[in-house]
């Protein structure tokens, strides 16, 4: 870290100083002293809603939001927020954004979880659906959903990123919101079982194989080819997200779940499971999903999503309504284990200050961090860079431009900035 922390910056305020000026020294006086709209002592009045009787029980038989929530959405990719010369996808071979800014926690919601599909969205009666093992195992399996669920379970919370997120700023800053550009990024918990498991319940072959390929029963037949030690590891065929069977939307009745790993790796609507020596070299893997490098060649089966973070408030088309206290939040997440460590910065990368960690902090999860901030009404321009428990280092945009040119556009894990006018308007900046 940079020897000039601002730690000692009027404008930084620590969580210690916090707590303690904050909630011991006049009863939160020291946050109250950054609003101007402080509350007088007069008594509040009696709302409508406290003078009539509420909706009864299940007026929705499955929850919904309050209306007042009704702008908390996911966002399809359309043409207004692309860049120049960017052609947007077909309906069903395009994808729909989280809205990262109103998310609280690291658990995103069923209903706003990121969506990205090559054939449109499959519908499938779970009671006709199979799950086919063959290849390379002493025998073949055919799997029914029911009886999958016989197996013994496993949970898991995990973060699940697109390799495209964040492409849409890869050349030209858009003007775009966070959720536009990094929003093809969720978190949920993940039942499911052990696809090891099922591998050796199978047979395979574990001398002589080398890949697992995995296909969905979707129009396109999605797949994609797995290294054989990869799915011996943390990977698990997934029934259920949150608490609740998959959505449609998210491989509904089974999906594959690799964890750390990107997006459309995580094959959907999973119906087989081949054991193999050889990789699949399909449309995927091949005109798609790979990396240009600046020296004329690809690099193919990046699979793992590296460390990265982006501040979700303050963020591009917010404003800060006045001067005062603020929390600076953001999300942090690395598909090599645990975020170890958020520094942040509000002059545009000249100086740091290591941000609080919320907990839980798990293994290939999103992190929550957060950061005191008293803004008086300064130009500042804010970032910030994840560590993970590797020692990796979230890069700058100039450190990937340096390692792979102008021409890629998946795995762009490099810091994003937010420019903070005098106004209080937030706007996408570079640094």
């Amino acid at each position: 870290m940079d020897k000039k922390n601002t730690a000692s910056e009027e404008n930084i305020l620590s969580r210690r100083e916090l707590l303690t000026k904050g909630m011991y020294v006049g009863g939160g006086a020291l946050i109250m002293s950054g609003f101007s709209n402080v509350a007088s002592a007069e008594p509040l009045e009696v709302p409508q809603w406290s003078k009539q009787v509420g909706k009864p029980i299940l007026t929705n038989p499955y929850g919904l939001p309050s209306k007042y929530e009704k702008d908390v959405i996911r966002h399809a990719n359309v043409p207004e927020d692309s860049p120049p010369g960017y052609v947007p996808a077909l309906a069903q071979n395009s994808w729909s954004a989280t809205p990262l800014a109103d998310m609280r926690g690291i658990i995103t919601p069923n209903g706003l979880f990121y969506e990205r599909h090559h054939g449109g969205i499959a519908d499938i009666d779970p009671t006709q659906h199979r799950l086919i093992i063959n290849g390379m195992v002493e025998r073949n399996l055919e799997i029914s959903v029911a009886n999958l669920k016989r197996y013994p379970s496993i949970n898991r919370i995990n973060f699940l990123e697109c390799s495209g997120n964040s492409d849409k700023d890869w050349q030209v800053p858009t003007g775009a919101s966070v959720q536009s550009i990094h929003g093809l990024l969720s978190c949920a918990q993940w039942t499911g079982v052990s696809l090891g498991l099922l591998l050796r319940e199978a047979g395979a072959d574990l001398s002589k194989a080398k890949y697992i390929i995995a296909e969905g029963a979707d129009a396109p037949s999605m797949s994609r080819t797995l290294p054989i030690d990869r799915a011996l590891d943390d990977v698990i065929v997934a029934y259920a997200q949150n608490g609740e069977s998959l959505r449609p939307e998210q491989g509904y009745p089974l999906r594959l779940f690799v964890p750390g790993c990107e997006g459309n790796l995580n094959v959907k609507w999973l119906r087989r499971l081949e054991v193999t020596d050889t990789p699949l070299f399909s449309r995927n893997e091949t005109s798609k999903y790979t990396d240009l490098l600046g020296n004329n060649i690809s690099r193919a089966a990046s699979l793992t999503m590296e460390a990265k973070s982006v501040i979700t408030t303050p963020s591009a088309g917010q404003t800060l309504p006045e001067k005062g206290f603020y929390e600076i939040r953001g999300f942090a997440w690395s598909g090599n284990g645990k975020i170890a460590r958020v520094d942040i910065s509000l002059d545009g990368g000249k100086n740091w200050q290591p941000a609080h960690l919320n907990g839980p902090v798990l293994s290939k999860c999103l992190t929550e961090f957060t950061l005191p901030w008293r803004w008086k009404g300064q130009h500042a321009v804010i970032l910030s860079r994840a560590v993970d428990e590797t020692g990796y280092v979230q890069p700058y945009y100039q450190q990937i431009i340096k390692a792979r040119g102008h021409h890629s556009e998946y795995h762009n894990n490099s810091m994003q900035a937010w420019e903070i006018n005098t106004d209080g308007s937030v706007h996408n900046a570079r640094v």
